[in-house]
């Protein structure tokens, strides 16, 4: 454990840390996307922003949207200094608690930032965590990983991660939509994930998503796609996964 954060990573927000400056790429991230998604992200993502009113005058305080989150489904975001150890990550998941880098990007990283920042976290992941039924599907998400990491299958874990939490679409009525937050905090990839004909939609299946890598130095090939969210969490949760690595243990992985 490094200096300055505690045995589970966690720090003080501070909000008062952050510039001028810093509160101005909120807004300027947050404006533009909230400009971009109407029609693209799926409604439990919208009502999330609605309901959380993460538009105020740059980065939101911790304290006031653990109000409003907790009371919704019982989440609270918590501040860590940058990307945490995988158990660390998952025993916050587990327990309902979403941890958030306590920093933003520089106006020269508007369009991309390999590491996660609070805009990605707090915009992209916190107003999906309004919806009971996704955030019983991260908690479930959280308590499998540790269990993956006993059995070595993590990279298989990681994958369901990948291509649903941060790179998953939703087909509604109205046509696909987006539910995960690498595309939700991304301008460029909330319009190609949608409109561009070169990524292929995949309906989604449990064990073809972890045996399918996946690259985070690019615009994505491929996305896998959801009938609704309660099929995302009745294909993880309570389910054994002890067969499925087993059989992930001597199938190659998909690479197309």
């Amino acid at each position: 454990m490094g200096a300055g954060h505690s045995p589970d990573w966690t720090i003080p927000q501070d909000h008062g840390h952050f510039t001028p400056g810093e509160h101005q790429t909120w807004t300027t991230l947050y404006e533009r996307q909230a400009a971009l998604l109407p029609g693209r992200a799926c409604q439990p993502f919208l009502d999330g922003l609605d309901q959380l009113d993460l538009k105020g005058a740059g980065i939101p305080r911790f304290d006031d949207l653990n109000e409003r989150l907790g009371a919704l489904t019982g989440w609270k975001v918590v501040a860590v200094p940058g990307l945490v150890p995988d158990e660390v990550f998952f025993e916050h998941l587990a327990n309902r608690r979403f941890p958030s880098g306590n920093f933003i990007r520089r106006p020269d990283q508007l369009d991309y930032l390999q590491e996660p920042d609070v805009f990605h976290d707090v915009f992209g992941h916190v107003p999906m965590l309004t919806d009971p039924v996704f955030a019983d599907y991260m908690q479930a998400y959280g308590r499998g990983g540790l269990r993956a990491l006993g059995l070595g299958r993590l990279h298989n874990l990681a994958r369901l991660y990948w291509y649903t939490v941060e790179f998953g679409l939703l087909q509604t009525a109205q046509g696909l939509r987006i539910y995960g937050a690498g595309i939700l905090s991304s301008s460029s990839e909330s319009v190609y994930c949608l409109e561009d004909p070169r990524p292929t939609r995949i309906d989604f299946d449990l064990e073809r998503v972890m045996r399918t890598p996946y690259r985070i130095d690019d615009l994505q090939d491929r996305y896998f796609k959801i009938e609704s969210l309660q099929q995302l969490l009745d294909a993880t949760a309570g389910q054994d996964f002890g067969p499925l690595y087993e059989r992930l243990a001597v199938l190659p992985d998909l690479v197309i």
